[in-house]
């Protein structure tokens, strides 16, 4: 078995693990372990990702709102879309409520029409919309994050699952092909962080995988869907989003679920369908496609980024519970602020609420 030594080990190869090796990277020897064939398998490459800034919790939307600067002037990762939320007249409450949170603007059927010519006005009693939201091109945005490790000697290593993590003066972790000694662990194992804490001797958070199912389906007959904005119904009953020429619809389910290579249901994608197409004219008539993943949450629904309060050396970036790409500017940026000891950008209420010591550990 190969011995190797780096200063930081990343375990996992999602958006998380990535956009943290990309910030050390120049800094520090870093190597990223991912267990699946890829780098961006599971969650990372299966999300609808959006830049929106304003919907989620205090911490998520001060993430997102701090990333702003990398996706909007600093990069040309994102393009158009816009955000549309539609309401049924016994909605009315939650609507209100919803519309004002993500600061929308209340529509008029002729401009809801002229935005999204499917939607039936007798069903989307009350519309609302923001252009403040655009699609990330997260394969490229991932590329570029291991790029820019490899540019800085740093390895990404794919098929290389660990196997063991014994705790010491340097961590020793073991894959099939080799063990690795490093001063830091990070812990980027998305649906399998609290699994990887544990196999290190770490608490474990409480993380819970949460499924999410989605379908791609083709486009109403002579239509081009390109220009039109994502959109959801009221508490998230369900999403429409336009994707190269189909759409993508999901039921924007949560069912807890154990850490694996996640599929769709086929009853809870069909429920999905149906709330959709009782808002629109056009109905579904072919799907292309179908898939699944896993959206990770801590308990109380706030990402988990920093040092383990215990445990020397073994560092939390986990918990994405599905903002992975929305925050990842910032999270990494804060992560490599409190690793390198640098002081952080973000508030200190922040990051009190993104710290795993929240947990009283």
């Amino acid at each position: 078995m190969t011995d190797m030594k780096t200063d930081i080990l990343i375990i996992g190869g999602g958006i998380a693990g990535l956009s943290a090796g990309a910030r050390l990277a120049p800094h520090a020897t870093v190597t990223l372990l991912e267990a699946e064939t890829a780098t961006g398998y599971h969650a990372s490459g299966r999300s609808a990702a959006l830049y929106e800034a304003s919907y989620g919790k205090p911490s998520i939307m001060a993430l997102a709102r701090a990333s702003g600067d990398f996706f909007l002037n600093q990069s040309d990762y994102l393009s158009p879309r816009g955000l549309m939320l539609a309401g049924r007249a016994d909605q009315a409450e939650a609507f209100a409520s919803e519309c004002a949170e993500m600061g929308m603007e209340r529509l008029s059927p002729a401009e809801t029409l002229k935005q999204l010519p499917i939607l039936d006005p007798e069903i989307a009693a009350q519309v609302g919309y923001t252009p403040e939201a655009w699609d990330i091109d997260t394969d490229r945005l991932m590329q570029d994050f291991a790029k820019t490790i490899r540019a800085h000697d740093g390895q990404i290593l794919t098929k290389s699952p660990v196997t063991a993590i014994t705790p010491g003066r340097r961590w020793q972790v073991t894959t099939p092909g080799a063990r690795y000694e490093a001063d830091l662990v990070i812990n980027a194992a998305g649906a399998w962080a609290d699994r990887l804490a544990q196999m290190a001797g770490v608490a474990p958070i409480g993380l819970t995988p949460m499924r999410r199912s989605m379908a791609r389906v083709a486009a109403p007959e002579g239509m081009d869907p390109a220009p039109w904005p994502m959109i959801f119904g009221v508490r998230e009953e369900w999403y429409m989003k336009p994707d190269a020429g189909a759409l993508l619809i999901s039921p924007a389910e949560e069912d807890p679920t154990t850490p694996h290579d996640a599929w769709a249901d086929d009853m809870v994608l069909a429920e999905g369908i149906a709330r959709y197409e009782a808002f629109v004219t056009t109905p579904v008539t072919r799907m292309i496609s179908n898939w699944a993943g896993l959206r990770s949450f801590a308990p109380d629904r706030n990402l988990v980024i920093g040092a383990d309060p215990v445990a020397k050396g073994f560092f939390w970036l986990a918990g994405q519970g599905g903002y992975g790409f929305l925050t990842c500017p910032a999270a990494s940026q804060l992560a490599a602020d409190l690793i390198l000891g640098r002081p952080p950008q973000l508030e200190a209420d922040i990051r009190a609420a993104l710290s795993p010591g929240r947990f009283g550990r």
